[in-house]
């Protein structure tokens, strides 16, 4: 894969891993049930674990 498309995607996942961390941390806050919290945080793992691949 050629290094733009490789820096987009990272771009990308960056940005989505942000959002799920905003989004984890407004659950916690709110008091959300641990089920959601607990999906969340293996949606930005998962993010994580994508970014890493792409880098």
């Amino acid at each position: 894969m050629d290094t733009p498309m490789k820096q987009s995607q990272a771009d990308i996942l960056c940005r989505l891993y942000d959002m799920k961390q905003k989004q984890l941390a407004q659950a916690l806050q709110q008091g959300n049930s641990s089920l959601r919290c607990l999906v969340l945080e293996a949606e930005a793992e998962a993010i994580s674990n994508a970014l890493k691949s792409v880098r």
